[in-house]
């Protein structure tokens, strides 16, 4: 509870609102709830929020940077395309261990978002996926994987094993989210090598 404490106001009602988009769905979820959930007038929310497409930027953008950064740092890094894989895998799963509500918004909500704000998710998104193929592109090219991959198909089977995560993962299970990114790695990055 702590932890909730010392986070602004704002961010309190982005938090909340985010557990109530992931139960209702976005669609379906009102600022009233919202304002019921956190023991408050509706009116007194908008001097915190404008409006509950503002709190669905906030998080998609948000977690979008969050991603970003976790494969900026493995793109810095030297060495081997199925290393620099499996480094952006485990860091995908630590980004949404981090905060699995939200990534179950940012995977199922987004396209909720108006124009021309649900664009420039998607682009980011595509930059995001097409970075990962060009990390297997490079394997394949190095001879690291294997020559004759549908790279389109292998970067699709990657993000469909990663993005169901928030779904199945339990935080309290005796697996934490880095064994969990190395397991996933190991199986996704495998059947891409050479034998």
């Amino acid at each position: 509870m702590g932890a909730f404490e010392n986070l602004s106001r704002k961010e309190q009602v982005i938090r909340k609102a985010a557990e109530l988009f992931r139960e209702k769905g976005y669609a379906a979820a009102s600022m009233r709830d919202l304002a019921q959930m956190l023991g408050i007038e509706a009116a007194s929310l908008y001097s915190h929020i404008k409006s509950k497409e503002e709190i669905l930027q906030s998080l998609c953008f948000d977690m979008a940077t969050e991603f970003r950064k976790s494969l900026e740092e493995v793109e810095k890094r030297s060495g081997p395309a199925s290393e620099k894989l499996k480094n952006g895998i485990i860091g995908h799963i630590q980004v949404m261990a981090k905060d699995l509500i939200a990534s179950a918004v940012f995977m199922n909500e987004h396209r909720h978002l108006s124009q021309p704000y649900l664009r420039d998710f998607l682009l980011l998104r595509i930059n995001y996926i097409n970075r990962f193929k060009d990390i297997i592109e490079e394997g394949m090219e190095k001879g690291e994987f294997k020559k004759n991959i549908d790279k389109k198909l292998a970067v699709m089977t990657l993000f469909s094993s990663l993005n169901w995560m928030p779904q199945w993962y339990d935080p309290k299970s005796n697996i934490v989210p880095i064994e969990l990114g190395e397991q996933l790695a190991d199986m996704l990055v495998n059947g891409l090598k050479k034998n």
